[in-house]
């Protein structure tokens, strides 16, 4: 029996297009899974709880985009979970640095750390928010001197090299 080239041409783009298709509806669904767990629904809650981060964002509405699973400062494991959450307002934007921990006899996860970095490069530790807004987030300046929350300012965190 013989098939025609184009038949096999036709079989082949098909083929092609449908896996193509099911592996971007898995990689959706895995990064809607992760943002539905319970480690980063505790970071955004977090999040939406800081009145000071949030003025920031310029939220709300705050927007929570879908993480990328190839970064490699999302790593989840059976009893830890770092995960890179970007977020907007509408003011800005940035990342949220999440790292949680699970309990291995209750089986709940709890927030080890929650830092939200903006564009800016103000850096807000959600754990332990500032009291009050800095006057300088409004200005149009973004040097460390006039950061209102630095990463000095929360025990050196490098959010550029988790592991």
């Amino acid at each position: 029996m013989r098939v025609s080239t184009s038949k096999l041409q036709q079989l082949a783009i098909f083929t092609t297009v449908l896996t193509g298709g099911g592996i971007g509806t898995m990689y959706y669904l895995m990064q809607k899974k992760f943002i539905m767990s319970d480690y980063s629904t505790l970071a955004l809650e977090k999040l939406e709880t800081c009145p000071f981060a949030m003025e920031s964002l310029g939220a709300p509405p705050l927007k929570v985009h879908n993480i990328h699973l190839s970064d490699r400062n999302n790593r989840i494991d059976q009893y830890t979970a770092q995960l890179k959450i970007p977020v907007t307002g509408s003011k800005t934007g940035g990342y949220l640095y999440t790292s949680s921990v699970r309990d291995p006899t209750t089986h709940r996860w709890s927030l080890k750390q929650a830092v939200l970095q903006l564009r800016e490069g103000q850096t807000i530790d959600l754990l332990n928010p500032p009291l009050t807004p800095s006057p300088s987030l409004s200005s149009s300046s973004s040097s460390s001197a006039e950061q209102p929350y630095s990463a000095e300012h929360i025990g050196g965190l490098d959010t550029g090299r988790w592991h």
